[in-house]
């Protein structure tokens, strides 16, 4: 990595910005922090054009921060269900809550106080800081990781908190003195559609000329992390039991671990307990579902029961007519397997 920073990048990207970058998005032009903390949350790790309508939606049935801190977690789950990463949504209840509860019920101007406020990181913070109050704060996501290391081909390993933290400082070196709005969202612009994890757009980039890694060739292998995500495997088993008057079992899950606070229907960790239940009533296996979380695949086999007299133990949970099923925050696979 060279010692002398490209001082050039930020008027670059301001200009290529400008001229060709993105500015029709819905959470664009507009200074409120409601909105923009709303996208910089629901595009964590979720592609812009999967945002766009749930965005939408979400808007329309929480205008303000005080009607979602107003609303139950049940309804925000609801709503942000097949978004997936739900732990977002509890958080962004939270932090909804939070806010309202200030004294002027409304986000803190500064990147340092939005980071105190749950479920909002120091680089979610800096941009709504950037977008609404034009802080001049540096962002460091998953892309502008990969830009800035590949801009500066940054040796350090980024799996090393030491060594973020050495980028974060480089980051904030970058930044220009003004412009701070459109220079935040070039820096998306440039990760999302040109400087991709494989084969980068180098013909198309503002900064070509200045990306040291491109001059070596190696834009590839920027950035650097040693170690991997281990991927581990989970099987279950899943009953879906129905009364005689066409009602789904559904369970809600725990506060915590996967899917938390979502409604699925009972769950086994082996078949034979599944077995269990079912003896003596009239049902059928479905074809198994293989769902893949950010640390395991999870794979589950549905079988379908009819109660039509007693079982032995019933499993606890809540009756819900199919009709209404819409009003339950259920998991992606669920909510397709159960039409």
């Amino acid at each position: 990595m060279s010692s002398q920073l490209p001082t050039e990048f930020g008027p670059l990207l301001v200009a290529w910005q400008r001229k060709h970058g993105r500015h029709e998005l819905p959470w664009q032009n507009t200074r409120d922090p409601y909105r923009v903390w709303l996208s910089e949350i629901m595009l964590q790790q979720t592609q812009v054009t999967t945002v766009l309508g749930y965005y939408q939606r979400f808007l329309q049935r929480f205008p303000t921060v005080a009607e979602l801190a107003a609303a139950s977690l049940d309804e925000v789950l609801t709503m942000w269900q097949g978004l997936g990463y739900y732990s977002r949504a509890r958080n962004l209840h939270r932090c909804a809550q939070s806010v309202a509860a200030r004294v002027d019920g409304k986000f803190p101007p500064t990147a340092a106080k939005l980071a105190e406020l749950p479920g909002i990181g120091r680089s979610t913070a800096a941009a709504i800081a950037a977008f609404c109050y034009g802080e001049r704060v540096a962002i460091l996501d998953g892309n502008v990781k990969r830009v800035l290391s590949r801009l500066l081909a940054f040796e350090g390993d980024l799996a090393s908190g030491t060594q973020e933290k050495l980028l974060w400082k480089q980051a904030e070196a970058l930044l220009p003195c003004k412009d701070i709005s459109a220079y935040t969202q070039g820096l998306m612009d440039l990760g999302s559609g040109i400087c991709t994890t494989r084969s980068p757009q180098c013909l198309l980039c503002p900064a070509s000329e200045l990306c040291a890694a491109r001059a070596a060739g190696e834009q590839e292998r920027f950035p650097v992390r040693t170690r991997k995500l281990k991927r581990g495997r989970r099987e279950n088993w899943w009953l879906w039991l129905e009364n005689p008057a066409g009602e789904v079992l559904l369970q809600q899950r725990p506060e915590s671990g996967v899917w938390a606070g979502l409604w699925t229907l009972p769950l086994y960790d082996d078949e034979a307990s599944l077995a269990t239940v079912t003896a003596g009533l009239s049902s059928e296996p479905l074809p198994r579902i293989e769902h893949a979380l950010t640390h395991f695949d999870w794979v589950l086999h549905p079988r379908r029961a009819l109660m039509t007299q007693g079982i032995g133990e019933l499993p606890p949970g809540e009756w819900v007519a199919r009709e209404r099923l819409v009003e339950y925050a259920l998991p992606a696979p669920l909510k397709k397997l159960l039409g």
